[in-house]
């Protein structure tokens, strides 16, 4: 049985509704100023560039095998391990005034002065074609997850709530890709991934709150609509908070200690718990009160029995 919040303890979230809602404007508009005049810095995933793989002898040290190949034919490699800790993955940039056989004899010549009997096992080129054609696929990816969502919502609750739940994602999406933009950071797969988390982890939070308001316009029947928003949020923002927090420990040690390789999954997924938590609010839910969200709205659809208007005309 709902517990009803006395109307003392329930907090009046959308009385700064309004401004927060200008902010995010302001977030979303300069996000997609930097997005078309810096764009976006992308990775070697999707930019192209060539794959050396090398065995070592023994468990190789990847902060020296980084710093070896800081020149100016190599500077900006990805280093990691592939496999085993002898096993080591380079990927390198694309670079006008430097062929990649070049590079590749520049890699051999850095690695070989830590590690005499270091084997090379493989090379690969990445063209930039594949890179773009990688690019618009997760670009679509991201646009096919946002109509299934809305899609979705629009079954489950109604369409004014799902308008407000793809509303809020865009804006986590946006707002993400254009902190990315604005501080230049390396946009590869990982980030993508990221964004597809924070899509799947708004969405929950967004959902959680929306089938509060829906169970609460159906018991509270003299209440306006701003007042049961206030009073579902207000129910459900302990589990916000556990949720939020216990998510955020996990994000932040990835974020500190999870080493260069996964820092942008853990960047984009820090910022989209921070947008996504106060766009479930002052987004989804402030625009389904502006698209007139009412009670009628979450009433089940009557289904007429057969023989009902026959019964009605009988003494």
């Amino acid at each position: 049985m709902l517990q009803i919040l006395n109307v003392k303890s329930t907090v009046n979230f959308l009385r700064h509704a309004l401004p927060i809602s200008i902010f995010s404007a302001i977030l979303v508009l300069g996000s997609i100023a930097s997005l078309a005049t810096k764009g976006i810095n992308w990775g070697l995933d999707f930019t192209g560039g060539t794959v050396v793989e090398l065995e070592f002898s023994k468990p190789a040290d990847l902060n020296a095998v980084r710093s070896s190949l800081a020149t100016e034919a190599v500077g900006g490699a990805v280093v990691q391990n592939f496999g085993s800790s002898r096993d080591v993955l380079i990927r390198l940039p694309v670079k006008d005034d430097f062929k990649s056989e070049d590079q590749v004899n520049d890699v051999m010549a850095a690695v070989t002065q830590l590690d005499a009997s270091v084997v090379q096992k493989r090379v690969e080129f990445v063209g930039p074609q594949v890179g773009k054609e990688l690019a618009e696929q997760g670009g679509l990816a991201v646009l096919v997850a946002l109509i299934c969502i809305l899609i979705y919502v629009s079954f489950r609750f109604e369409w004014r709530l799902a308008l407000g739940s793809v509303a809020a994602l865009a804006h986590d999406i946006i707002v993400t890709l254009g902190v990315f933009s604005v501080l230049q950071l390396e946009f590869d797969l990982t980030v993508l991934a990221g964004l597809l988390t924070v899509v799947g982890y708004s969405l929950n939070d967004t959902i959680v709150v929306f089938d509060r308001i829906r169970e609460n316009f159906l018991k509270l029947r003299k209440s306006l609509p701003e007042e049961v928003v206030n009073i579902s949020i207000t129910q459900t923002m302990s589990r916000t908070i556990i949720t939020t927090g216990t998510t955020l420990v996990v994000v932040v040690a990835l974020f500190l200690k999870g080493g260069t390789m996964i820092h942008g999954f853990a960047t984009a997924l820090l910022m989209g718990i921070f947008v996504g938590t106060f766009s479930s609010i002052y987004v989804a839910s402030f625009l389904a009160i502006k698209l007139g969200i009412n009670r009628e709205h979450m009433m089940p659809v009557e289904v007429e029995k057969e023989g009902a208007d026959q019964d009605a005309l009988m003494p």
